[in-house]
């Protein structure tokens, strides 16, 4: 169980405390990746994560796949990141949104 104030990414990260731990892509559904785009807008991938290394290496390599990608902060914006992940999700499911559909990030 998750607490409130926690998220899934952050008790990943307790109980492998050598890893690194990056929350990616539960924003974004499996459409817009492959269409690269939200309602016209380019697909943007939000990360989170505590290690700046590995958080660029995953931007690097989602952004050469040509999909756009935001740096969204530490791991504890993780939570934050499930939260819409889950809203998208049930918007979709009671057929509010498209699986085409969800939250672009215009810069």
């Amino acid at each position: 169980m998750v607490p409130a104030d926690g998220s899934a990414a952050a008790e990943i990260q307790a109980k492998l405390p050598g890893s690194r731990v990056l929350e990616a892509f539960n924003t974004t559904f499996a459409a817009t990746l492959v269409s690269r785009q939200v309602g016209g807008v380019p697909t943007t991938v939000l990360v989170a994560g505590d290690d700046a290394e590995a958080k660029n290496a995953l931007i690097e390599a989602i952004t050469a796949g040509g999909v756009s990608a935001l740096d969204a902060g530490a791991l504890s914006r993780a939570r934050e990141l499930e939260a819409v992940g889950f809203l998208q999700l049930t918007l979709a499911m009671a057929e509010k949104i498209g699986w085409n559909g969800g939250f672009a990030v215009i810069r």
